[in-house]
């Protein structure tokens, strides 16, 4: 019997594909570059699954050159990079991979969060440049946690995992949402605020919403000048949720204190961004997922809904 033929967009470790060995003829791509390499796209013709990242995008253009297509696996929780309503049309099941990423996720929100408050990337430049002379007493001053405000922007697993995190370093949790989480309010001690009651309030913002065309843009200019000239805003979320050029002016000209981001908008930001060269911007390449165990099981995940996909089973993770 002839198995599947599915094609994985880019290469990954052997020991993360186990579960695929002898169930499916796999065409790998290339570790780099973003997209579909040109050898791929010209088998995407017999293909009966795809496994994506999120680099990948997916849209009618080319899910149009793959008419044996079954199911589109994102190794993300987002699904941005798909066009579900394209897929939708032609009966393709979509699978991503949520819950594995949400702990290493949050861990690095408050890694950012963290640095970002004490200045960390600066206070270790200064050292190694030799401006460490001696102790100062109002050298490298940071921002207190313990009693401060952090504002969450969606109060979804993520959101609540962070939420956990900051509870214990003391700090007062506000979030607002789509939906308001009754039952969460109670269980995290978390108060629902409207969107500029949060901004208006909070010492630190930090984004976990989707990104979604009502979110996109989300954290504009509007948004940035009604937060505290002394807030420091958090991206771990995706890059276009946040307005870059905003974002400059809002941290060149005072109206925040500082900003840490996991993702950009471009992403990746070119180097020559003028983002790079503000000291009170911390900027780190998309690595919230990026502990190996995490990874890893992303990957099974998604071979595990690719398989399903291929095999006529429901997905484990399905989209909608």
């Amino acid at each position: 019997m002839k198995k599947p033929f599915c094609i994985l967009t880019h290469s990954l470790p052997k020991e993360w594909l186990e579960s695929l060995e002898g169930r499916v003829d796999l065409l790998i791509g290339p570790t780099e570059p973003p997209g579909l390499a040109p050898q791929l796209m010209d088998r995407l013709y017999e293909a009966d699954g795809l496994l994506t990242i999120l680099i990948d995008r997916v849209d009618d253009e080319l899910l149009a050159k793959a008419p044996r297509l079954k199911v589109v696996s994102n190794m993300a929780v987002g699904v941005d990079n798909i066009d579900l309503a394209a897929c939708k049309k032609r009966g393709i099941l979509v699978g991503n991979t949520p819950d594995v990423l949400t702990e290493g996720t949050a861990d690095l929100t408050m890694a950012i969060l963290l640095s970002a408050a004490r200045k960390l990337p600066q206070a270790s430049q200064d050292a190694r440049e030799g401006l460490w002379k001696t102790w100062s007493p109002t050298g490298w001053l940071g921002a207190d946690l313990t009693g401060a405000t952090l504002g969450i922007i969606g109060l979804g697993k993520i959101g609540k995992a962070v939420a956990k995190r900051a509870k214990g370093f003391g700090m007062r949790l506000v979030y607002t949402d789509s939906i308001r989480q009754l039952d969460q309010e109670s269980l995290l001690n978390i108060t629902y605020l409207s969107m500029d009651e949060l901004l208006a309030n909070s010492d630190f913002v930090t984004i976990h919403c989707p990104l979604l065309p009502e979110t996109r843009g989300l954290l504009n200019e509007s948004a940035m000048r009604k937060m505290k000239r002394t807030a420091i805003l958090i991206n771990a979320a995706r890059g276009p949720i946040v307005d870059t050029p905003a974002l400059l002016r809002a941290l060149r000209e005072g109206w925040i204190t500082a900003a840490a981001l996991d993702v950009t908008d471009p992403e990746p930001l070119p180097a020559s961004h003028p983002l790079y060269s503000l000291t009170n911007c911390l900027i780190v390449p998309h690595i919230g997922s990026a502990t190996y165990g995490t990874r890893q099981k992303m990957c099974e995940l998604a071979c595990a809904n690719l398989l399903a996909g291929v095999e006529g089973r429901s997905l484990v993770h399905q989209i909608k």
